[in-house]
């Protein structure tokens, strides 16, 4: 499994940082993932549905270790990518668009 996109939706919101899109193997797409600042610095935070108990529930999310890191990688270094560049929006660029931009 590959990660074939990722879009990063900049914000400025008190510690939600970006609002992020994922697809995989240009099949599967995962959305509503937050880049959240915490105490220790940046994280990626799977979609959750708030229950009516006010508690939050997972609706996607790794079930590994392996994927887990995957994820937080290519979402986390997009994301400084997108900071670097200044757009304001999205890159709307996507993984391997950036690799063949850059001649990886």
């Amino acid at each position: 499994m590959q990660i074939t996109e990722v879009k990063i939706y900049p914000m400025d919101e008190d510690l939600v940082r970006a609002y992020v899109t994922i697809v995989f193997d240009d099949c599967l797409m995962i959305g509503e993932i937050k880049i959240i600042k915490g105490t220790t610095g940046l994280f990626v935070w799977m979609p959750t549905k708030k229950q009516k108990d006010g508690t939050h529930r997972d609706i996607a999310y790794a079930i590994n270790t392996e994927t887990r890191n995957m994820i937080e990688e290519a979402v986390l270094a997009e994301y400084e990518k997108v900071v670097a560049d200044g757009d304001p929006v999205s890159s709307g660029r996507s993984v391997s668009e950036r690799i063949l931009r850059e001649g990886r």
